[in-house]
């Protein structure tokens, strides 16, 4: 396992920025010399070719995030991708709350996905939430039987929640949405999902900016594609993502235009 900084991919965009602003200084028109000494030519800096964007291979790797709620900082996540053997993966994220984040989250959370990668296709298997507190908790199962084609829940929810739901090719749970959109996000692509969890269904629809942007993570800066849910109404999901780091580096939730909870990477440990 090697661990790996936020600082190496920070240093390398700063350098990306400090050649990109050579060239336009070397169009400036230089000031014609005197009759007795011919002007020299001015030094021209060599072209910065475009940076592709490369989605991320599906690797293991622990992230950790600093979580904010309202704008204050309120906990810590942890986002952990595993490899099970073979085209089995897991999918693992724990909240840790303090203060007001563990009254808005209902109390620690923890969840996970069992998921197979079949020719870079992500299709759930299993499903657990899991919500720990000092008095009560709650705990919440669920299966994706493609063999008969239909998804179950049991545990602490409503009755309702408990009918078999008919899958689709493509049906993601919720910690699968943000692999699936890592790997399918380009510059101006719009992506479409169906999200099948916890008894639920929901269609999940994201656009991606045409371009990068440069968005603040703590005292570092990114050049990272924005991607944000374009059917949420006022409920908005917003997701950075940057070449060469495998998860979000920031995964922020707003209501009504305010922010509300601000998941922020500040590390991660990868193969």
């Amino acid at each position: 396992m090697k661990n790996t900084t936020l600082h190496r991919p920070a240093l390398l965009l700063s350098a990306l920025f400090c050649l990109a602003a050579l060239p336009s200084a070397a169009q400036q028109v230089p000031q014609p010399a005197p009759a007795a000494a011919p002007a020299e030519a001015a030094p021209v800096a060599p072209a910065l070719p475009a940076l592709a964007w490369e989605p991320p291979a599906l690797e293991p790797f622990t992230a950790t995030y600093q979580a904010f709620y309202k704008g204050k900082e309120a906990g810590d996540a942890t986002m952990r991708v595993t490899h099970a053997g073979g085209t089995q993966w897991r999918v693992d994220m724990q909240v840790v709350g303090r203060r007001g984040f563990a009254s808005v989250l209902g109390l620690n959370l923890e969840q996970s996905t069992v998921f197979e990668n079949s020719g870079g296709q992500y299709r759930p298997l299993s499903q657990s939430t899991v919500r720990k507190g000092l008095f009560l908790g709650k705990k919440v199962t669920g299966t994706y039987d493609w063999q008969a084609g239909t998804a179950r829940w049991t545990g602490d929810l409503k009755k309702e929640r408990t009918q078999p739901i008919p899958l689709q090719a493509g049906d993601q749970s919720a910690l699968l949405l943000n692999l699936a959109i890592m790997r399918d996000a380009r510059p101006g692509s719009a992506m479409h999902y169906r999200y099948v969890d916890v008894g639920r269904v929901r269609q999940h629809d994201y656009q991606a900016a045409g371009a990068t942007e440069s968005v603040q993570v703590g005292e570092l800066s990114y050049d990272a594609l924005r991607v944000a849910r374009s059917n949420g109404g006022n409920d908005e999901t917003i997701l950075w993502i940057a070449n060469g780091v495998p998860t979000p580096v920031r995964i922020l939730q707003r209501k009504d235009g305010q922010d509300y909870i601000d998941l922020r990477l500040i590390e991660y440990q990868g193969v």
